[in-house]
């Protein structure tokens, strides 16, 4: 993940953009481009959506705008000195007491279903 995020700082650097990657921006930039993302997907039914996994152009589609919603994340995680590993381990423990498997399996409920 580090390296990952080397290149990614790499990448801002050599074109002199950290002068556009304030936290704000940056944020910004991460919602437009998981817009992006969505638009792909927008209108169509689960059906197409499995279809889209086979089709060469549609993933291309979604693999561009993945990466940039990641480097944008990686860019804000850059941004607060976060390890993006960290975050995610930290989240995922989070999640699990919220969202215990006993309570959680098989089901799409907000966590705050599973309170007593």
């Amino acid at each position: 993940m580090q390296a990952l995020l080397r290149a990614v700082i790499s990448f801002r650097d050599e074109r002199d953009w950290a002068q556009y990657h304030n936290p704000k921006d940056l944020a910004i930039s991460l919602t437009l481009e998981a817009a992006e993302l969505l638009e792909i997907f927008q209108w169509k039914s689960p059906e197409q959506v499995q279809a889209m996994k086979s089709d060469e152009q549609a993933c291309r589609r979604v693999k561009e705008e993945l990466g940039d919603v990641l480097i944008y994340a990686l860019n804000l995680a850059n941004e607060f000195t976060f390890d993006p590993a960290e975050v995610v381990l930290e989240k995922l423990a989070i999640n699990g007491r919220k969202y215990p498997v006993e309570k959680a399996k098989g089901r799409a409920d907000k966590y705050s279903a599973y309170e007593e």
